[in-house]
């Protein structure tokens, strides 16, 4: 079986994780003296914080660093009892190796209850001499305070389109893919700073063809291309419902959208009309209505019809966009 490259091309060391210069030396720091306090890594998806945990681990416990670094990912297991079992079995069991500690990596730690949390809390404080935690969350601010207080807080940011770019360039050379110009921008703009979407995207583009261009990438991603999607906006904002309609049936049937990925879309594409900021003012104010009202399950195709009507009263006077 083809090996998933998300983590054949994971970085193995803190020298390779990119535009995260500030942990990474603050990592390093913690590496030199052979010791680290709790750690919170928070941040956006795709942006290193596991990466970051196991090199960190690599660099800590060399050879045995795989006996001594067990992950568990929260989402799965966010209940009080995973805490009270497994993580404090964990966190008990004697390390292996001369550093006398052993990192557990608690993942998308923000899905935890505040139960699980006020655990996780105590189990901190008790097994502090054999056990760091490493907690990796996109929101850090919902984790409870007690735990912030005792974690040395980590902030990742999304990588810049440089670094998207010199990544997919040394899996294309290693892979004998060649990506097109326009395919290069599609990753970039499908990444918005997650190298592990650009990572999956660019895979299953490569499975179909050697050659990468915008077409195969959007359809690996299921994303739709920015020009289809304001296209369909400005055709809204110029009256023209029915025809916007028919491109949403397009987006929605051809590229397989969900009414929130196509919301997002849609978001993106109304800072880049050319039309007086206090129509994009009412566009965004009606998006998020819009973005409220699918979360809360509302009917996805009367609310994207809607939000078209919307841009349609709000485009007269216009006299078309630029």
């Amino acid at each position: 079986m083809q090996q998933i490259w998300v983590e054949k091309y994971r970085p193995k060391s803190l020298d390779e994780v990119v535009n995260q210069d500030e942990v990474v030396d603050r990592l390093k720091a913690y590496v030199r003296t052979g010791n680290l306090p709790h750690l919170l890594f928070a941040g956006p998806a795709g942006t290193g914080k596991t990466t970051c945990a196991i090199a960190l681990a690599r660099e800590l416990f060399g050879e045995d660093w795989r006996t001594n670094f067990a992950e568990t990912n929260a989402s799965d297991a966010r209940g009080i009892d995973v805490i009270r079992t497994t993580i404090k079995n964990q966190a008990r069991m004697a390390p292996i190796g001369a550093r006398g500690f052993k990192i557990l990596f608690l993942d998308e730690a923000d899905h935890l209850t505040n139960d699980a949390q006020a655990a996780l809390r105590r189990t901190m404080e008790m097994y502090t001499r054999t056990a760091r935690f490493v907690i990796s969350v996109n929101y850090s601010s919902r984790i409870i305070p007690p735990i912030q207080s005792r974690c040395a807080l980590f902030r990742f940011r999304p990588l810049k389109p440089e670094h998207v770019t010199a990544y997919v360039s040394r899996i294309a050379k290693a892979e004998g893919l060649e990506v097109k110009e326009d395919g290069m921008e599609a990753l970039v703009y499908v990444a918005r700073g997650d190298l592990r979407k650009v990572t999956n995207a660019l895979q299953v583009a490569a499975a179909l063809s050697n050659v990468i261009d915008s077409d195969s990438l959007y359809r690996a991603a299921g994303a739709a291309r920015p020009e289809d999607v304001r296209q369909m906006v400005e055709a809204a904002l110029k009256g023209d419902f029915l025809g916007a309609r028919t491109m949403l049936d397009d987006l929605l049937i051809e590229y397989g959208l969900a009414a929130e990925d196509l919301m997002k879309e849609i978001y993106r594409s109304v800072y880049d009309l050319g039309i007086p900021d206090e129509i994009k003012v009412e566009m965004v104010d009606r998006v998020g209505e819009t973005d409220f009202r699918l979360i809360q399950g509302s009917n996805p195709r009367i609310q994207l019809e809607a939000l078209l009507s919307s841009f349609a009263l709000m485009g007269r006077g216009l006299g078309g966009t630029e």
